[in-house]
């Protein structure tokens, strides 16, 4: 009978659902407790005597950052609710004696946040401070991808790729199922404690994702001290591992079999050596890169019909060391067979529920805005809404509870 092996969810430090949970007029002013956008808005000064310098533009950065969190998803949308909805423009920090800004003073301010690249400037300050106040651990981080649908045009793939903004993507589901797509793919490093993105990039649709992991990983590492970057199956490519190797980490991984035609002589596929029976040996631990494996006859994992006597005159049985730098992608510490790694490979949903987040209670797969630069900020705005949500959810606590 096959093995089953059961994955429990891990318990998350912090849950976006609980500030969704807390009424909408009190809402925005929790959200926005934790945020000082003062420094971010006076960079986005204009030099033309109207337009966004004839408001308040840390306002309109507040309005473009409550955004996603209101499920709007266009500048005509949030134009509308900041003219028709007084509480919300008050709440964003806008004057109310003045008409809303509109629908082209809005875009104007996003195409200089991006210019200027303030949206991941906030973002990275975002997360520092989510470490300084231990939100943000950073040891296990879980890295995914998620397509995300364009509001370009769609064109052939031959003339999208000469553009470098969005072009068609492929993958295969859960079931089986191949499903292709035009626009952009989110590549997100996550902490898998508190479940928040550390670092994110953007790339059209075709892109595949093991050409983007060494770089979320030196950037991660940049940052956190991270021992385990966790990853599926479809980055089971060697520069990955080399990539957290670098950096003084592990790589997480399961072997993709599907392009590998047969194992090394007298090895499994998970880097398990066999016995000269033929049996997959036993794993005895590791010191430091050295796996050590005992024979799996004395180790009571079979019955064979040799005994010992073939392969050892000890007791103790045959013992084989390897060490995994030998080869980084067959070797893993913790090895592959391990309840350890199980544990760890679990804690990749993480990125999952992340992305799940990001593009179900916000606004990451709807932008409506045209070009690679200009979809990026849009997903650092939803980005930053997460981090910002859970340093005010946690400021919030606090003070609930003094």
């Amino acid at each position: 009978m096959e093995e089953v092996t059961l994955y429990i969810l891990q318990e998350c430090l912090f849950s976006f659902e609980e500030l969704l949970k807390i009424q909408p007029k009190e809402r925005l002013p929790i959200f926005f407790s934790s945020l000082d956008l003062r420094p971010y808005a006076k960079e986005l000064r204009s030099r033309s005597p109207r337009g966004a310098e004839g408001y308040c533009r840390q306002g309109i950065l507040r309005a473009l950052l409550a955004a996603p969190l209101e499920g709007i998803s266009t500048f005509s949308g949030l134009h509308k609710r900041l003219d028709t909805d007084l509480r919300f423009r008050y709440q964003c920090g806008l004057p109310l004696d003045r008409e809303a800004p509109s629908i082209s003073t809005l875009s104007r301010v996003f195409s200089e946040l991006t210019r200027k690249d303030l949206a991941k400037r906030l973002f990275e300050d975002l997360v520092t401070r989510c470490q300084q106040e231990g939100i943000i651990e950073g040891s296990n981080v879980a890295i995914d991808s998620a397509a995300l649908r364009a509001y370009e045009k769609k064109q052939p793939k031959r003339k999208s790729e000469q553009t470098g903004n969005a072009n068609w993507g492929a993958k295969i589901d859960s079931f089986g199922n191949k499903i292709t797509w035009f626009g952009y793919k989110i590549h997100l490093a996550v902490d898998t404690k508190s479940e928040l993105p550390i670092a994110l990039e953007v790339t059209p649709a075709h892109v595949n994702d093991g050409e983007m992991a060494p770089g979320l990983i030196e950037k991660t590492a940049s940052r956190t001290s991270t021992r385990f970057f966790i990853l599926d199956a479809g980055y089971d490519q060697m520069k990955v591992y080399e990539a957290a190797r670098n950096v003084k980490a592990q790589a997480i991984i399961p072997l993709n079999l599907r392009g590998e035609k047969e194992p090394p002589a007298g090895m499994t596929s998970n880097g398990t050596p066999c016995c000269s029976m033929g049996y997959a040996m036993t794993y005895w631990g590791v010191d430091g890169d050295m796996h050590k494996f005992r024979c799996p006859h004395a180790t009571g994992k079979v019955d064979c019909p040799l005994g010992m006597a073939a392969c050892s005159s000890s007791n103790y049985g045959m013992v084989v060391k390897v060490n995994a730098k030998d080869d980084l992608r067959r070797y893993s510490i913790p090895h592959r067979d391990t309840k350890r790694w199980k544990e760890l490979y679990n804690e990749r949903t993480s990125v999952e529920r992340c992305n799940s987040r990001l593009k179900t209670y916000l606004t990451a797969d709807a932008a409506h805005v045209r070009g690679i630069q200009k979809v990026t900020t849009h997903q650092y705005l939803n980005a930053i809404v997460l981090l910002a949500s859970a340093l005010a959810v946690s400021h919030h606590s606090k003070r609930a509870a003094a």
